[in-house]
């Protein structure tokens, strides 16, 4: 599952200017929090706190993720008296993965003491998402191809996670001719709670939904590495090979972002992703597509590809099922009429499009040679084939 917005991490905020000299403090202070967190300089961390009451503690839940850079920067500072509010961007790359820093909006307590300014809680600000490490104490595990970050999970189960990441990345790359890192972020939780938190939305909107992965589309290059954020919840109830689909499904979106646009349907982003999802699997259209086949066989054959707003994640399941499984044979299609290089052609060039008007109508002439009209009834035809 493919989110259709980009994770709200890159956004930043102005705010008026800060005010006196606590401003130059305050700096400095964030500024040596930032080094004692990238060193793994625990005391010197120490000396920028007077942590209060259940607040969470930063430096332990962070420690276990491999930092290239960590950097605050204030944009506004609320002081009364002995107490202040900042508002700060926190910068940070996970090293080997992120090509730029993510940026977090981030709300900071503080308390003068002794003439001097210190932290005693720092939160996401308001309206941001959270960060994993404001769930918990993060643990890391490294693969081949793959990073694996969880809260709450043992070394054994983000073991797990490990080995399906460093198998789909090859997958992918045997299926996506194109340029990409070959390199994945999972993102594992807690719990769906916790899914939500990371992606700033109500948890009712992703129950039921196994993974999502977040980024930017159409790949300026600057962006940092995708994250594939795991509901644990819907992954764990999934068998092996449905949690291998799902992960090579989430790391074909990674591998694509750059070729993907506001001119892509999501028909096929998330159709060329279940696509290589499926790939050399072994399963047959029956398999893959229960739901849609029990449509077909009640007479029920969809008139058109489905819309962008078929993929909503508060839709009822089956219909959310035929809609992924319509696109995924949408593309099956392709890939055995026309040629699997000619399916990653077609993508390429809806993507390359600059609007959605006329995007797949013009690839579908220049790539296979076909209009929409004749490509529905195609697929209308393969449907019945293959499911009926």
């Amino acid at each position: 599952m493919c989110l259709a917005l980009c994770l709200a991490v890159l956004a930043g905020c102005g705010g008026d200017p800060v005010p006196d000299s606590a401003a130059g403090e305050v700096r400095r202070l964030l500024e040596r929090r930032a080094h004692a967190v990238l060193d793994g300089d625990e005391k010197a961390y120490e000396r920028t706190e007077r942590a209060a009451a259940g607040a969470a503690d930063l430096f332990a839940n962070v420690r276990g993720i491999p930092l290239a850079a960590w950097e605050y920067r204030l944009n506004h500072l609320d002081r009364d008296g002995s107490r202040a509010t900042a508002d700060a961007e926190l910068r940070y790359r996970v090293e080997g993965h992120d090509r730029a820093p993510l940026i977090a909006e981030r709300t900071l307590s503080l308390e003068r003491h002794g003439g001097r300014w210190y932290v005693t809680s720092e939160r996401p600000a308001e309206n941001a998402g959270e960060q994993l490490w404001d769930q918990g104490r993060v643990r890391a595990v490294r693969g081949g191809h793959s990073l694996v970050l969880g809260v709450g999970r043992s070394v054994q189960e983000l073991r797990g996670y490990r080995a399906l990441a460093d198998r789909a990345v090859p997958a992918v790359r045997a299926a996506w001719p194109g340029e990409w890192p070959g390199k994945v972020v999972v993102v594992v939780p807690r719990s769906l709670k916790g899914m939500a938190g990371l992606l700033g939305a109500p948890a009712a909107g992703y129950r039921g939904i196994a993974a999502v992965t977040t980024g930017e589309a159409g790949g300026s290059g600057r962006a940092p590495a995708d994250r594939i954020i795991v509901n644990p919840e819907a992954y764990g109830v999934l068998g092996n090979f449905g949690k291998q689909v799902v992960l090579t499904h989430e790391t074909a979106h990674v591998a694509t972002r750059a070729q993907t646009s506001p001119a892509t349907p999501l028909w096929l982003s998330e159709g060329f992703a279940d696509w290589v999802g499926y790939r050399g699997t072994g399963r047959t259209a029956p398999q893959a597509a229960p739901e849609l086949r029990r449509a077909v066989r009640r007479g029920e054959l969809p008139d058109a590809l489905p819309k962008d707003g078929d993929f909503g994640f508060g839709r009822e399941s089956a219909r959310l099922a035929e809609s992924y499984e319509g696109a995924w044979l949408a593309c099956r299609m392709i890939a055995d009429r026309w040629g699997e290089r000619r399916l990653t052609d077609f993508y390429r060039a809806v993507g390359a499009h600059d609007e959605r008007a006329g995007a797949v109508e013009d690839a579908l002439r220049d790539v296979l040679g076909t209009t929409p009209e004749d490509f529905t009834a195609r697929w209308r035809t393969y449907l019945r084939s293959e499911l009926g």
